[in-house]
């Protein structure tokens, strides 16, 4: 029987994740952050969250982000696109980071 791994993060989680390795476009929505355009790759997600891992050190509880997933190129009419919050960085080895975003509502553009 396998023990339960402890972390430092209390489990708040209310559904379960699925591994998936999908394409993510992630952006700042609030004028008063830095503009960058990441494209990390999913390490999980679930209904109303993704997990992915970055590079970029822009990241922080709180911080309100454009998130397009799963994401293909700008123009593709298929991507959807979410109002999110960053709920989790993680420093990881290597100079990257863990980054949990509660997906809070979705953004649909007129057709």
């Amino acid at each position: 029987m396998k023990e339960a791994v402890a972390t430092k993060y209390p489990e708040k989680r209310r559904g379960r994740r699925a591994k998936m390795a999908r394409p993510v476009r992630v952006r700042p929505s609030e004028p008063r952050d830095d503009h960058f355009e990441d494209l990390p790759v999913s390490v999980n997600a679930s209904k109303d969250g993704i997990y992915f891992v970055t590079r970029l050190n822009s990241y922080y509880k709180g911080m309100r982000v454009f998130v397009t997933f799963p994401f293909s190129s700008p123009h593709d009419p298929m991507n959807c696109e979410y109002v999110a919050q960053v709920e989790r960085v993680e420093q990881l080895p290597n100079e990257k980071f863990g980054v949990a975003v509660h997906l809070q509502m979705s953004v649909n553009y007129g057709s």
